[in-house]
Formats: C-alpha cells, sequence, structure tokens
C-alpha cells in the first residue's frame, strides 16, 4: 500500500480543506493523475496521485478540514479488487411439525363437578392468522397490522428473501385507501351564466434575499485579509507614472513578441522588472518581521496576484531580479493559467518576499491594496490611460498610470516609502531597454 498525504501548500500552512474527491475506492489511477482537490487560503488545487495503481480506500469525506502531512487515502500497486457479491438473502426459518403428543392411559370417570362457563376466545384478526406462515417479521411490521387489522398475506414483501418491511405495508394502506375512495358524483350541469373576466394573475412576490455558503477558499482569503489588517499598521502612498516610453517600445514590439512566443506583451513584466531592481536598492522592502527582529531576504522573489472565479491566489516569480522582460511576462502567463486551472504546485506559492496586483487590468485607475503577510509591503497598479498632462508649459498627450504602494509602517516610514516607489517610477518613465 502506498500512502497519499495532505500535502503543506504554503510555508505558514497547517492544514487544508479536502473539496471533492476526483476518484472513488476500486478506481485505478496513474501517476501524476488528479485524484482530489484541496484548498487552503492560498490555493484550491488538484492533488495528483504520488503512483499508478488502483485506490483502494479513503479516509476522510469530502469536505473535511486536515493537517499538513496527515494520510488520506491509499494506493494499491496490484489489480483492482473485485466489487464484493451481495450478500445472500437470509433462509426462512425452517417450518416445525408438531409434535403429537402420546396417547394417554384411560382416565377414570370424571367426577360430577358444578359446571362453570369456558371463557370465550377473541377472534383472531386477518394479521395474526398470517404472521405464522410469513416466516421472521419485525415487531414494527407486527405491530402496524394488527392495529390496521392488514392480511399480510396479501402484502408483496420486498425485503431481503421477501421479508415485508414497512414501507411495504405503508404502501399497501395508501393503495387500499386509494381504491376505497368513492367516486365523484357529476353534479347537475348549472344553468349558464355569463362568463365574468377573470381576475388578474396574483403578482408573485420576489424572494427578498437567498443564502449562499462562502466556499473554502472565501473563508481563508476573508482570515488572511483580517490577518493581515491586525498584524500591519497598512498605509498606502500613490504614485502618478508617466509610461510613455514602456507604451511606446510596447506598441512596436507587441506584435512582433506575440509571433515570436505565443503570447502577449502587456505592462506587468515592465513594472516587475523596475520593482525588483529597487528592492535591490531599498532592502527593508524585501524583508519580513519577526517578533522584535528584521529578517531581510537574499532572494526577489515577487508574487503576483491572479484572479479566480469566486477567489484570488499570489503564486510566485522566483528570483524576479534575475530575468528580463520577456522571461517575466512567460513566467506570468505560465502562473496564472496553471492558477486558474488548478496545476499549481506548493513550491509555485511558497517563499514570496514582495507581491504586485494589477489592478488595472480590470480598469481600475488606483486602489489601495491590503499586504499578503508576511510581507511588508505590496505594490499596485493601476490602468495605463492616455491623459493630458503638462510638460514644460504645453499640453501633452501621454499614456499615465498609477502606482499604490501599501506599506508597513511598523517598519518603513513615509518617507521611505516614497523614495521607494519614485525609484519604481523614474525606472519606468526613463525605460530605454529593448524588449526583443
Amino acid at each position: 500500500m502506498i500512502d497519499v498525504v495532505m500535502p503543506q501548500m504554503g510555508e505558514s500552512i497547517v492544514e487544508g480543506t479536502l473539496t471533492r474527491w476526483l476518484k472513488k475506492p476500486g478506481d485505478k489511477v496513474e501517476r501524476d493523475e488528479p485524484l482530489f482537490e484541496i484548498s487552503t487560503d492560498k490555493v484550491d488545487t488538484e492533488i495528483p496521485s504520488p503512483a499508478a495503481g488502483t485506490l483502494a480506500e479513503t479516509l476522510f469525506e469530502a469536505g473535511a478540514v486536515i493537517s499538513i502531512n496527515t494520510v488520506v487515502a491509499r494506493i494499491s500497486s496490484g489489480a483492482a479488487a473485485p466489487a464484493p457479491e451481495p450478500a445472500p438473502a437470509p433462509a426462512p426459518p425452517p417450518v416445525v411439525a408438531p409434535v403429537v403428543a402420546p396417547v394417554a392411559a384411560a382416565a377414570p370417570p370424571p367426577q360430577p363437578a358444578v359446571p362453570v362457563a369456558a371463557p370465550v376466545a377473541a377472534p383472531a384478526s386477518a394479521a395474526e392468522p398470517a404472521e405464522a406462515d410469513l416466516g421472521l417479521l419485525s415487531p414494527l411490521v407486527r405491530k402496524i397490522a394488527r392495529e390496521n387489522n392488514i392480511d399480510l398475506g396479501l402484502v408483496k414483501g420486498t425485503g431481503a428473501g421477501g421479508r415485508i418491511t414497512k414501507e411495504d405495508l405503508e404502501n399497501y394502506l395508501a393503495a387500499s385507501k386509494v381504491a376505497a375512495a368513492p367516486a365523484p358524483v357529476a353534479a347537475p350541469a348549472p344553468a349558464p351564466v355569463a362568463a365574468a373576466a377573470p381576475p388578474p394573475p396574483a403578482r408573485a412576490e420576489a424572494a427578498r434575499y437567498r443564502i449562499e455558503p462562502m466556499s473554502t477558499m472565501r473563508q481563508k482569503i476573508a482570515e488572511h485579509m483580517i490577518l493581515s489588517q491586525t498584524t500591519s499598521a497598512n498605509v498606502t502612498t500613490v504614485h502618478k507614472v508617466d509610461m510613455t516610453s514602456v507604451a511606446k517600445l510596447r506598441d512596436r514590439q507587441k506584435d512582433a513578441f506575440k509571433a515570436q512566443y505565443g503570447y502577449s506583451l502587456t505592462f506587468l513584466p515592465f513594472v516587475i522588472a523596475a520593482t525588483a531592481k529597487a528592492l535591490r536598492e531599498f532592502p527593508i522592502f524585501n524583508s519580513s518581521i519577526d517578533g522584535k527582529n528584521i529578517v531581510y531576504h537574499n532572494e526577489i522573489n515577487i508574487g503576483i496576484a491572479v484572479a479566480l472565479d469566486g477567489g484570488l491566489i499570489v503564486p510566485v516569480i522566483q528570483h524576479a531580479d534575475e530575468k528580463n522582460v520577456v522571461g517575466l511576462q512567460r513566467d506570468i502567463v505560465d502562473l496564472a493559467a496553471r492558477a486558474r486551472s488548478k496545476s499549481l504546485k506548493p513550491a509555485d506559492i511558497q517563499g514570496g518576499t514582495f507581491s504586485v496586483t494589477n489592478f488595472g487590468s480590470f480598469g481600475s485607475v488606483f486602489a489601495t491594496p491590503m499586504i499578503n503577510q508576511p510581507n511588508v509591503a505590496i505594490l499596485g497598479v493601476g490602468t495605463v490611460e492616455k491623459q493630458p498632462v503638462v510638460i514644460n508649459d504645453a499640453i501633452a498627450i501621454r499614456s499615465i498610470c498609477y502606482l499604490a504602494n501599501t506599506f508597513d509602517h511598523r517598519l518603513i516610514d513615509g518617507a521611505l516609502a516614497d523614495q521607494f516607489t519614485g525609484r519604481v517610477k523614474q525606472l519606468l518613465e526613463n525605460w530605454s531597454d529593448s524588449v526583443l
């Protein structure tokens, strides 16, 4: 037997909810074939089978909250076990022939006695004579039959071995009532009366509300956001960025880029590239708080928020500072696609040191994002749109977006937050590197 365990889907995750089994006991499974789905506050994903074989047993029902590294199922490497045959119906009890009492010796003639009236036996109901011929009946069946004077010989049993069940009696009584109901008597035809106008149809009142339970992912997101709000002192600073240089470069190369790589070139990899460079210059934004200590992370691993149906997940671009725009765009497309198809791996959502959320992809100008714990800051990117701006006392049309930097004021002060965001702004406004 091979044990299947609940995996750890993040550094701070200690449990997950098993939301759905994709296989049932007795099914054959291949290695890496999806076996069940889980949901945590960081990921909602399918868990693959660790080996090929037959799913021998599942130890938890869907909906169970299970600690990490707990065995949830077992896989047999042999062939599937045959389905158990139904248990044979119990044999009716043997009919015991009455024992004939031996003939006693002739008794002396009885002495005359005062005659006593013998008690008159109550007439047997239809149920009682039939009970002896129908084998084993439950006490409840006998009671219902006696109370309703049912002839059990007329009832067809559907239980094991033809036994009569409670449901059989209830169905028999219901059918008897229908059969005994008197036929309706036709009423005399009424005299013709002028037809009255039909009343207006009653207006159906719409339901005032409906109740729907939160999904497991939604519950975990709620818990995570409340944790962030009660843990960090969230403060947001917003900078307006002229993205015209990036927009022109993107417009010139986006067609060739898609033809060469097979996916579109967006603004997000430019922002992440500039952010990664600024994080090297301002390492406190790439840190976390541990009690009264500051933990500086040497790797720059940037989480990107991906919107799902009814939820949100933050997969991580590992070593983001070592990748160019092409590599970053490739990672963005890959992580987003696997997040939406529930095929992310535990390593894909671990180790994030800073986060970026692109709410501008849905048309938002700017927002105040919530810090993704245990990070100390998150950068929000608004939509890029053309606006009239004043340059050298003249009005020009420029591609503008807003960057919203939410930082933990326990560790970072406003001046430092503005310096960091200003550096990202400077890198984007003076972008000169070619993509291709």
